[in-house]
């Protein structure tokens, strides 16, 4: 963080409603969501408290404006376009920026007042489901499976007490405290799979994606076929 420097004319000048934005990002990043105080934002910026509310009424609407900016960084799905590949590819690219800013999880959809970038993200999904012929029903539906899979692995993978990369050395060490057999089933998972060599705990997501868009798929062909109405556009499984 930068020093605190003099609340003169030209800091507050040197000052914007973006930078300010920026500089909360950087202090939740740093320290988590706790850590970010008007002081601390000041501090940050180099300046006076006073002077950040000259671009911002008060911390609620830092809270708004850097969910907004959170929102802003995941890659939004193309309207139109295969829709299983393009939500699967939008659903990776949260779970980067969520890893990126995991104090930003809890709060993406504990916001009142919205922004743009929020607002197209939103209504990019459930138009790339709304294109691919998802009723409106199985739309909600698709739109809140995803987005609770999406937030929940963030979630996990943020509170786990160590890197995923790390996850088969954690195993071995706890391995090592079952030696009395006391627990059989935790032993086998974590021998015949963690630890096994190439073990990738990111590779979860991708298992569990794939089973809600496989079921999705399912469910929006029998829709359309029962209804009879026109087969679902798109939703090409491309795995290999």
């Amino acid at each position: 963080m930068t020093e605190t420097s003099s609340d003169g004319p030209a800091a507050r000048a040197a000052l914007s409603r973006e930078r300010v934005l920026r500089g909360a990002v950087a202090v939740a990043d740093s320290g988590g969501i706790a850590a970010l105080t008007i002081r601390s934002l000041a501090t940050e910026l180099g300046v006076k408290p006073m002077a950040v509310y000259h671009h911002v009424a008060n911390k609620e609407e830092i809270l708004d404006g850097i969910v907004d900016l959170v929102f802003a960084e995941i890659e939004l799905p193309r309207i139109g376009g295969d829709w299983r590949v393009e939500l699967s590819r939008q659903a990776h690219s949260a779970r980067r920026v969520l890893r990126r800013h995991p104090w930003a999880t809890p709060l993406l959809d504990s916001r009142t007042s919205p922004g743009p970038a929020t607002l197209r993200h939103h209504d990019a999904i459930i138009g790339t489901l709304r294109a691919a012929g998802f009723s409106v029903p199985l739309t909600a539906h698709a739109y809140t499976v995803l987005d609770s899979y999406v937030y929940g692995f963030a979630l996990q993978e943020a509170a786990l007490p160590f890197e995923p990369d790390s996850v088969a050395d954690v195993a071995d060490s706890i391995v090592q405290r079952f030696a009395t057999g006391q627990y059989p089933h935790l032993v086998e998972m974590a021998t015949e799979h963690v630890m096994r060599p190439g073990y990738d705990f990111g590779a979860q997501f991708d298992f569990g994606l794939d089973l809600i868009l496989d079921g999705l798929a399912r469910r929006a062909e029998s829709e359309a076929g029962g209804a009879g109405g026109p087969r679902l556009r798109g939703g090409t499984d491309h795995r290999a």
